[in-house]
């Protein structure tokens, strides 16, 4: 520390939180839990693993809705609880999605560059909106849609692998069964994370509740 500077206090950011930012990290939390649970299962092929990420997941969503609202009810909102809100869904709503549908059988390489390519959509649906979240706002300061589907929407296709793991339809048994291209591995199924990734980077507008 050179002299003349303030020395920082430990734990100083947190004390800069907001009570939404909190429900934000949980958000984080839910979603880092879900793909320590799909590792647990790829390792261990017990689908109660498969359950917990699932139920995580929606976990994540509670908190990520309540956020929101805290944030609206307190007025108190900043460009931290932004940022942290994004990077919080990328890993609940992005990476543990795609993770969950990996360790579900989409393991060939045309489903890893599917699942990749949604990933890449969900995040960059979460940088374009936090670009323009301004520009589309009204006179009141509140944004009236989105551009594309928001990222959470990608628990639909959570809770159809949910329903496949609760119907024994997981690996091997992957509803839809794989095609062999070029000597490369597709599983038909993966295609619904192509269009779920395609919707979120689409200009379609979508009425913010």
């Amino acid at each position: 520390m050179r002299n003349g500077d303030t020395p920082q206090k430990p734990f100083a950011m947190i004390r800069e939180f907001h009570l939404a930012d909190w429900f934000t990290l949980a958000n984080a939390v839910c979603g880092t839990g879900a793909l320590f649970s799909m590792v647990s299962y790829i390792q261990t092929t017990d689908v109660i693993h498969v359950y917990f990420a699932c139920w995580l997941l929606l976990g994540a969503l509670f908190f990520d809705v309540m956020d929101g609202r805290i944030a609206r009810w307190r007025q108190k909102s900043s460009g931290l609880g932004r940022e942290l809100d994004s990077l919080a869904d990328v890993i609940s709503f992005g990476v543990a999605p795609a993770l969950i549908a990996y360790g579900c059988g989409m393991q060939g390489l045309y489903d890893r560059i599917v699942l990749i390519g949604f990933v890449v959509c969900g995040v960059s649906r979460l940088a374009r909106y936090n670009v323009t979240a301004e520009t589309l706002a009204g006179e009141d300061g509140k944004v009236a849609y989105f551009e594309g589907t928001p990222i959470p929407t990608s628990l639909l296709l959570v809770i159809m692998l949910l329903w496949a793991a609760r119907s024994g339809a997981l690996r091997e048994n992957l509803w839809f069964g794989q095609l062999s291209v070029a000597g490369f591995i597709l599983h038909p199924l993966v295609l619904l994370f192509a269009v779920s990734g395609s919707l979120m980077i689409s200009r379609i507008r979508i009425p913010k509740l």
